[in-house]
């Protein structure tokens, strides 16, 4: 799809994606070419590929930056408008949508944005293989898939191992904000994130809708159904 170097790799682990979690389905997607152009651009610059690889988050934001993990950001304007808003603050964005990864280059490189970096591959693979323990300073969860069958909630990326992954990559202070409209999904949250070891709801059960958070695609689809949107916020002790 792109010249080596110049985009995406379609597998970037290998055969370290072999778990019991998986954090994504690839969806590579038909790709406009605005978005073709700023992975092709970008992507050497902006762009990560978990391949397993320990990185150093420091170098890849080239200064010390509290960074913000981001997983699932869809087509990427509710991230932009959170790097806007927060310049101080780096964002690592995850996902394995092309037509998104480009779309997210494409906005920062408008906007000006040096606070964004956009991850390919899967999320659990960063968490389990590439960063130090006490080197993110919040993780961001907006919209995941719910998997709303029984039968496939064990797809669900809010689980408790999952949440044993993150947890130690977490400093003290750092925040766990999750959002979904799926109810079911929001008391699967509350219960796992309530029960996780160094992890405290910094409200009493959801939390308000945050001011800070961009209302993105996905949650104006959920309103327009008559969907309930919950927030999770939890703080690392």
């Amino acid at each position: 799809m792109f010249a080596p170097g110049a985009g995406p790799s379609p597998d970037p682990a290998g055969s370290r994606e072999e778990h019991r979690i998986r954090s994504f389905h690839a969806r590579r997607g038909r790709i406009t070419p605005a978005q073709r152009s700023a992975i092709e651009r970008l992507w050497p610059r902006w762009g990560v590929e978990l391949d397993g690889s320990p990185l150093d988050l420091a170098e890849l934001f080239d200064g010390p930056l509290p960074v913000v993990l981001e997983i699932g950001f869809g087509m990427g304007e509710a991230t932009a408008r959170m790097a806007a808003a927060d310049p101080g603050t780096g964002i690592l964005a995850v996902d394995v949508h092309t037509p998104g990864q480009g779309n997210l280059l494409s906005l920062a490189d408008r906007e000006g944005l040096t606070n964004v970096r956009v991850a390919n591959g899967d999320a659990v693979v960063l968490l389990r293989d590439m960063l130090a323990p006490c080197s993110l300073a919040g993780l961001r969860v907006f919209f995941p898939d719910p998997w709303p069958k029984a039968r496939h909630h064990k797809r669900r990326l809010i689980q408790p191992e999952f949440v044993d992954l993150v947890t130690p990559l977490l400093r003290p202070g750092a925040t766990v904000h999750c959002a979904t409209d799926w109810e079911p999904y929001a008391e699967q949250m509350l219960e796992v994130l309530s029960a996780a070891p160094g992890l405290v709801n910094a409200c009493a059960g959801y939390a308000p809708r945050p001011a800070f958070r961009p209302m993105t695609k996905f949650e104006r689809q959920g309103l327009a159904k008559g969907h309930v949107v919950r927030d999770l916020l939890f703080t690392r002790v």
